[in-house]
């Protein structure tokens, strides 16, 4: 299948996936609020929206204007990213959120792939964001956007994050 007529059902499922995201970190904020979890970064995040908003509109565009095929290696790893971000969902459960959320008398997620990496969910993002823009051959936005992600998140977003998560390392 060519690239460009693959596109849109790509950013279709895409965008579907994170608004069912944006909808169950809505569910564990509403938790989280009602446990007396307070927010942290909260700064940051409309830049952090905007990021993957610009994202998808670049692999719209730039995926819709090639002729090229799919890139099947690119699919798979991508399905496989899939498969790990629903894991580290699965490991934080209710903590898992877009925003971040410290809970009161909660302990840092040492489970799962977090006894192994330190911020499995960015890695997968970060990964994701320069990945699936080779399935329909959009370069140009997995340099850009992968590029602009890994200095949000190394610069700004787990900085704000490690800060917070000191919280819990002060309770323990």
């Amino acid at each position: 299948m060519k690239a460009r007529a693959f596109t849109p059902l790509l950013v279709g499922a895409l965008v579907t996936q994170r608004l069912l995201e944006l909808r169950h970190a809505r569910q564990n904020e509403r938790l989280a609020r009602q446990a007396g979890a307070t927010e942290h970064g909260r700064g940051h995040y409309p830049a952090i929206v905007l990021l993957h908003a610009a994202w998808l509109a670049g692999l719209l565009l730039e995926g819709r204007q090639s002729s090229q095929p799919i890139n099947k290696p690119a699919l798979a790893t991508a399905l496989a990213l899939q498969v790990l971000r629903y894991k580290v969902m699965n490991d934080l459960g209710v903590y898992w959120n877009t925003r971040i959320l410290i809970w009161p008398g909660a302990k840092r997620v040492e489970k799962g792939t977090y006894r192994f990496i330190r911020h499995p969910n960015y890695w997968v993002v970060m990964a994701e964001l320069y990945v699936v823009p080779q399935i329909v051959q959009a370069h140009k936005t997995s340099l850009v956007g992968g590029t602009l992600n890994l200095l949000l998140l190394h610069f700004i977003r787990i900085p704000a994050e490690e800060k917070a998560l000191r919280n819990y390392d002060q309770q323990a």
